[in-house]
């Protein structure tokens, strides 16, 4: 008798990125465990800031309304920052990271609010997905593959009891120092910065009372020559009263043995009453698997990729994991995809990590590093004005962020190219790329009409191409939802007679009846060919 498996997956980790997952996972009926040590969300406001992106996927995963009724800072806030020189209170200051400036490009708008809500919205999701078990409060103590699935070893986190589970496949979501990428024999590639950074998280009505004469922004970066490009980072917690930083601090530096009060006075370039709740400390690094699965094991967020919290990339790159994982696996446990598809995660999401890190993270410490060393005020203030000057008017870092799967196996396009997270903002459909929301004859967005497997929208006159789809898509077993819209502007926007969208908002070919036969198509797209 064949064995009946307690789950399809078993996800180590329930932060947002293995909530996520479950969420993708269960609403697609796949039976999933999720263990997490900690019982109720660790109410440290990191991972504040989410894209356009994410929430379009939190729009699918049924939680973007409930997400954001738990906002903290005003909506009249600008989820952008502001770079000062020298300190916040000095005399040179532009904003930076406007990420509102791409919105056009997204079915939805830029979120911000501390990873703690958002864990806790991402919680209430789950709560209402039947197939998804929870185990909060429990870690993982390792795990025993075998041909036919893979058996979990589960304790509680604060208490003596243990439990095994069973399941196919073992997601490691369980943070940075993951034992479950260790357990697997997964290593890292690092690129160590040599520098060890704090978190603080403080209150002080004081500072928003200073900070008010400019316009009201999310976050301060302070830039300082003795930085050497590493920043003085602040952000709002709420409006008027609760604060984070991060910043360098010198190599053995404990909560005891430095003036942190006079360092935030420092970055702010002024003193201000202050009231600490938290200190925490973090290794400046750089930090990617060298694959992100090992058999039935993979690997996804802070587990799979870390790096430094510059312009919020963290959390958002970990949900586009969940999102691109999820399909995939639900598609092999249903059966309409061979395993193999499996590798075409770790082809996809590790380039793009991997340019984020080099093109933005790290680029934006080697250039301020670089402006620090070339220009200062004090000595060619002509100079270093007309170099702020410029600095300010580029927003090179928000429009050609577009992560992409340009050159991937499971896409139809230049073969020559590779995934990464440079691109451009375009509304032409582009085989690999993000598609932006556009409008269908009827008055309903594209968003709106995709499926929750593969969507083709079909916009010529005949609809020929859609018979042929329909056609191919059942005898390979192809979940589809077909649009035929020859009449809306959709087409036009899109420049193409047909665009097939994957389940995770990506396109994965565009054409019309003169390219290949639809069941060539949609065996590449599932990973057949």
């Amino acid at each position: 008798m064949a064995e009946t498996l307690t789950h399809d997956v078993i996800i180590i980790g329930g932060g947002p990125v293995g909530m996520g997952l479950a969420i993708e996972l269960g609403q697609r009926g796949i039976r999933v465990a999720v263990v997490e040590r900690y019982a109720t969300p660790q109410p440290v406001p990191k991972g504040q800031n989410l894209t356009q992106r994410t929430m379009e996927h939190f729009h699918f995963w049924g939680c973007e309304d409930d997400l954001r009724s738990r906002r903290i800072v005003p909506r009249d806030v600008a989820n952008g920052g502001m770079v000062c020189y020298g300190t916040l209170l000095g005399d040179y200051r532009y904003d930076w990271l406007p990420r509102e400036k791409v919105g056009q490009f997204y079915f939805s708008k830029v979120e911000r609010l501390p990873q703690y809500e958002t864990e806790a919205s991402l919680r209430a999701r789950a709560a209402q997905i039947e197939c998804i078990e929870t185990f909060y409060g429990w870690t993982g103590d390792g795990f025993v593959e075998d041909a036919v699935g893979i058996t979990v070893q589960i304790r509680q986190h604060k208490g003596d009891a243990t439990r095994t589970l069973r399941g196919q496949y073992l997601v490691g979501s369980d943070g940075s120092n993951s034992r479950t990428r260790d357990n697997a024999g997964i290593h890292q590639t690092k690129s160590d910065h040599d520098r060890l950074m704090v978190l603080l998280v403080f209150r002080s009505t004081q500072l928003h009372e200073l900070l008010s004469r400019f316009p009201a922004r999310s976050f301060y970066n302070a830039i300082h020559p003795d930085m050497e490009g590493y920043w003085k980072f602040l952000g709002r917690v709420d409006l008027g009263t609760t604060w984070f930083f991060h910043a360098p601090v010198p190599s053995g530096t404990t909560s005891d043995n430095f003036d942190f009060t006079q360092y935030l006075h420092s970055a702010v370039g002024q003193e201000f009453p202050l009231e600490i709740d938290y200190v925490g400390f973090w290794d400046m690094r750089v930090a990617i698997a060298d694959t992100y699965r090992k058999g039935r094991v993979l690997i996804a967020g802070d587990a799979a990729h870390s790096h430094p919290p510059y312009g919020g990339y963290g959390i958002n790159t970990g949900f586009e994991d969940a999102a691109n994982l999820g399909w995939k696996l639900a598609a092999v446990l249903q059966g309409w995809a061979e395993d193999k598809l499996l590798d075409s995660y770790d082809e996809e999401r590790r380039p793009v990590f991997a340019s984020t890190a080099s093109d933005f993270i790290e680029r934006f410490i080697e250039e301020d590093r670089d402006f620090l060393k070339t220009w200062d005020p004090a000595v060619d203030r002509e100079g270093f004005e007309a170099e702020w000057q410029k600095r300010s008017q580029v927003t090179s870092e928000v429009t050609a962020f577009e992560p992409n799967y340009d050159g991937s196996s499971i896409v139809f396009g230049d073969s020559n190219q590779h995934p990464g997270a440079r691109g451009s903002h375009v509304f032409q459909a582009r085989s690999g790329h993000h598609i932006a929301p556009a409008l269908l004859a009827d008055g309903r967005n594209t968003y709106d009409a995709l499926g929750s497997g593969f969507t083709l929208f079909d916009f010529t006159a005949d609809g020929s191409l859609s018979k042929a789809f329909a056609a191919a898509a059942q005898a390979l077993r192809v979940p589809l939802n077909i649009v035929h819209d020859p009449d809306g502007p959709a087409g036009q926007i899109y420049q193409a007679g047909a665009v097939l969208v994957r389940p995770d908002q990506f396109v994965a070919w565009t054409g019309d009846q003169a390219g290949p036969a639809p069941e060539e198509i949609l065996s590449k797209v599932i990973g057949k060919q």
